[in-house]
């Protein structure tokens, strides 16, 4: 289960910078494109959300996490590059 905890992170974090990238870049210039866009990035985002806090929270015995790793893990997971440095610091050794 970690292995795919470790999967959805990354992309998770990828979906996130998908979506702002659309948000900041694609609505400008051609707003057209923005709403074809906004449905299928939004909504892979909001699975790999959903999948992402499941995960954790499943996980979070097995690990023997602390509620402050625990905390943070979560709080990652709203941050731009959060789930990166999640995958970077906790899960790298493991």
């Amino acid at each position: 289960m970690l292995k795919l905890f470790k999967i959805v992170a990354i992309l998770e974090g990828i979906s996130y910078l998908a979506l702002f990238s659309n948000m900041l870049f694609i609505k400008p210039t051609n707003f057209e494109l923005y709403h074809t866009l906004l449905y299928p990035i939004g909504m892979s985002h909001g699975v790999l959300f959903i999948g992402y806090l499941v995960l954790a929270a499943l996980l979070k015995n097995s690990m023997k996490w602390c509620y402050k790793t625990f905390g943070i893990i979560l709080v990652a997971s709203l941050i731009p590059f959060g789930t990166f440095y999640i995958e970077q610091k906790y899960l790298k050794n493991v």
